[in-house]
């Protein structure tokens, strides 16, 4: 039974994602926010609520592993999905019609990589408020990020063109009132969170029973399956042809997922919940930032004629993902 309610809160998380996509989207088209801002910060906020159920619930069941692993092996997924989505949709070219503003949030992303690798390679005891002083340094840097992101963008508010415009949306937007868009946005989002729950729970048994272990199952199994409303929500953008909405959830949700760590250090009683982590956790933070700087060079190269060389930086982040998994697993 414990697969079936693995499975089921998979399903109910992917529903829930396509709704809250829609209504994100909705609520961009109708506010002054824009694609940019809803994606970064509001739908990849509410994407990564299975992420924050997952790792509080990892450390109420004592499971650091499980908590660190779901954070960075999220990460991980989420760039897959995002060069994935990138070949099938290769003709949109989707990074180069991005807004600008989302290499700020990739080199930020990037940073938080960097030193959440030294502070799982240096494992300081050190805690203040009783939390991680490393988990102190990943939130200084991401508050101070997000600040400096918002004023670099206002300074460059203007995105470039779309490369290329083909047939209208089949979804009509304008029928779905804003009020009916915020209010099913709360409700999917939560829906969204519960399904989190059932996941760690079931993902955190189905360790023990096959004995594949904490680490590998919060890396790959619970960290996919947590990110499956990031892959919805992308796919879902981009049928809208909203390139700025499906960039800026996957990169926002990974910037989000550094607060979960912080979060779940908060609850981790006993000691940093860093240094609790397994050594095998290195090389997924190590694999975040590679993928990290794949997906900056996408964001700044300029648009390509050949369908072939546009897609070769997401097929090399591909290979280093299953490169970077296959190290993980034998570790």
């Amino acid at each position: 039974m414990v697969f079936v309610w693995f499975i089921l809160a998979a399903v109910v998380t992917v529903i829930a994602a396509v709704k809250l996509s829609t209504y994100a989207d909705t609520i961009g088209e109708k506010t002054s926010l824009g694609g940019m801002l809803v994606g970064t910060i509001l739908l990849a906020g509410a994407t990564s609520l299975p992420e924050v159920t997952t790792s509080v619930s990892a450390i109420i069941l004592d499971s650091p592993d499980i908590a660190v692993g779901n954070v960075f092996g999220s990460n991980m997924f989420n760039l897959l999905i995002l060069a994935s989505f990138d070949l099938y949709f290769r003709k949109q070219q989707i990074f180069a019609s991005a807004d600008r503003s989302h290499f700020y949030t990739a080199s930020l992303g990037l940073l938080l990589a960097i030193a959440a690798l030294l502070a799982l390679t240096l494992r300081l005891p050190y805690q203040f408020l009783e939390i991680g002083l490393d988990t102190w340094v990943l939130m200084t840097i991401y508050a101070a990020g997000l600040w400096l992101i918002s004023y670099l963008s206002k300074k460059q508010p203007t995105a470039p063109p779309q490369i290329e415009q083909e047939e209208e949306s089949p979804y009509n937007l304008s029928a779905i009132p804003l009020k009916r868009a915020i209010i099913g946005f709360i409700i999917a989002a939560l829906v969204i969170m519960g399904a989190g729950t059932l996941l760690t729970v079931s993902g955190d048994q189905i360790a023990v029973i096959t004995g594949l272990g904490a680490s590998f199952v919060g890396s790959f199994l619970i960290a996919a399956t947590t990110s499956l409303p990031e892959a919805v929500s992308v796919l879902v953008a981009l049928q809208l042809r909203n390139h700025n909405l499906a960039i800026g959830s996957i990169l926002g949700s990974n910037l989000f997922n550094i607060l979960i760590l912080g979060a779940s250090d908060v609850f981790y009683r006993k000691g940093t919940i860093i240094s609790a982590a397994s050594d095998v956790h290195q090389i997924t933070a190590a694999a975040v930032g590679i993928l990290s700087i794949v997906v900056l060079y996408s964001l700044v190269r300029k648009p390509r004629e050949s369908a072939f060389r546009y897609a070769l930086p997401s097929l090399i982040l591909i290979v280093l993902y299953f490169v970077s998994s296959y190290l993980i697993f034998i570790q």
